[in-house]
């Protein structure tokens, strides 16, 4: 009963098996052994070069960026324990930067690098929650030294960002949503998450689950949609079984198996009146062992569950009942459909494209021109169909690059070809000169005239184009052909 398995990636799951990752309270100490991980923002290559290999021999993982725009998506995607960024960049500071980096990541540790430094400039870093502020040229021991001491006091990775490390998103739209998810992790009310098909619903349910106090409880998963109402009742309550001269035993159902975790009822809009009614008891009566509503809150589970029908219009059609409603609607969180979030799609196929290239396997990626389609195509399966393509285009593909061409026929449109240079000027000429004759009734001396060519070129140019003068006389228009019909 009790979900085991490793939580889904941002795939939601689709077909992929995920990593198992070290228990957070298990093992902390294998984690912080791991190479840690160093985003470096620079717009000078040959600084991001240098600062790179002093960083990389010193046995860090390092992944550069020129942009602040770059650093924020490779953030999103990498989660570093420490960024290290210029102050000077092309279209924003690295102040500003660092304000971006804090709004989103309060505990993300960040050092500030210049080749002009003042004391103004680095109490105004510091303020705004820089850890350190070096000048260029930076000595290595000192780089190596703040980097150090940076490190050991970040908790980016292991307390903030390993909630929701495997969620991709960039917009502010779920940027706002995840800060909502991690308000809630803090409590022990019921949250209910609505949203689409495919909008990862039972991605986000983990992740507050990982976030919360409860991380190392178990997490209960319960299917309510498609499921037989018996089969159902038996997996939430569990039932009494007999056993042979003895006493009969009781399995537990999912709610007594999630206590001092979490269970997830997803889809609960299918949940069938019967056992919403047995659900509101369990809730709030003794009417399970223990006594759901006699039990400490830490004892209970917490419930969240999620729904992609309007449980309201489920009321009012007397479909769903209303003390249940407000028992699980007490922390609604909305996740958006992907096309309200279309800034998310080039990370999320960047990470797709990850997930669906096989150990070993030539990595492929999309042209420029494919990831703009993808980010402007209309996605009534939200990110699940968006991670169906991905993985039917990895498989399909015979080249690394992946066209927008591809792409199309993939998503089921006519590709209209467009001709070489040399065929659209053979179609011109074979109409131009199909026209010609028609309007001279075949007459090669006339047609020639009005093209501006003496007769043999025009008996040349008709002979390549395959064309009869006699077919356009007027004794033969019964039986014309239409030139060029059959070419």
């Amino acid at each position: 009963m009790t979900d085991k398995s490793p939580p889904v990636t941002t795939s939601l799951g689709f077909g992929l098996n995920p990593i198992a990752k070290p228990s957070r309270g298990k093992d902390i100490a294998a984690l912080t052994e791991r190479k840690a991980k160093i985003l470096l923002i620079d717009n000078d290559s040959e600084s991001r070069r240098f600062m790179t290999a002093r960083l990389t021999m010193a046995n860090y993982i390092v992944e550069s960026a020129d942009s602040a725009s770059a650093a924020l998506d490779a953030c999103v995607r990498s989660r570093p324990n420490l960024v290290i960024t210029d102050l000077r960049l092309d279209q924003t500071d690295g102040l500003a930067l660092l304000s971006e980096f804090k709004s989103r990541w309060p505990a993300l540790v960040v050092i500030i690098v210049t080749a002009h430094g003042t004391i103004a400039e680095a109490v105004q870093a510091t303020q705004r929650g820089a850890f350190g502020f070096l000048v260029k040229p930076v000595e290595k021991a000192e780089l190596l030294g703040q980097v150090q001491r940076a490190i050991a006091a970040s908790t980016f990775t292991l307390v903030e960002g390993d909630w929701r490390a495997d969620i991709v998103a960039r917009s502010q739209l779920m940027e706002d949503r995840l800060g909502l998810a991690n308000r809630a992790a803090g409590s022990d009310a019921p949250v209910l998450l609505t949203g689409e098909n495919g909008t990862g619903k039972e991605l986000l349910a983990r992740a507050i689950h990982a976030a919360s106090p409860r991380r190392d409880k178990p997490f209960v998963a319960v299917r309510c949609k498609d499921a037989l109402e018996g089969a159902l009742e038996i997996e939430l309550f569990g039932r009494g079984t007999a056993v042979p001269e003895g006493e009969p035993v009781r399995v537990p159902g999912a709610i007594e198996a999630a206590r001092g975790g979490s269970l997830l009822l997803d889809e609960i809009g299918y949940l069938s009146p019967r056992l919403q009614v047995e659900l509101v008891a369990a809730l709030s009566g003794p009417s399970t062992p223990g006594g759901y509503a006699h039990a400490a809150p830490r004892a209970q589970a917490r419930l969240i569950s999620t729904t992609s029908r309007d449980l309201k219009k489920l009321m009012e059609a007397g479909e769903f009942r209303q003390d249940l409603y407000y028992h699980i609607n007490i922390m609604p969180i909305e996740i958006p459909p992907l096309g309200r979030r279309r800034e998310d799609i080039p990370l999320l196929v960047s990470h797709f494209l990850e997930q669906a290239t096989e150990v070993g396997g030539s990595k492929k990626i999309y042209s420029p021109e494919a990831i703009e389609l993808l980010s402007t195509t209309d996605w009534p399966g939200n990110v699940r169909q968006l991670f169906d393509l991905v993985k039917q285009n990895v498989a399909l593909s015979h080249g690394k690059i992946m066209s927008k061409e591809f792409v199309e026929r993939s998503l089921g449109r006519e590709v209209k070809k467009v001709p070489t240079y040399d065929e659209a000027r053979d179609a011109f000429a074979r109409d131009y000169l199909t026209n010609n004759l028609q309007s001279t009734s075949g007459n090669v001396s006339q047609a020639a005239r009005l093209a501006k060519r003496n007769r043999t070129d025009f008996y040349k140019l008709l002979a390549r184009y395959r064309l009869e003068p006699d077919d356009f006389k007027n004794d033969g228009a019964g039986d014309r052909k239409k030139s060029g019909a059959d070419d």
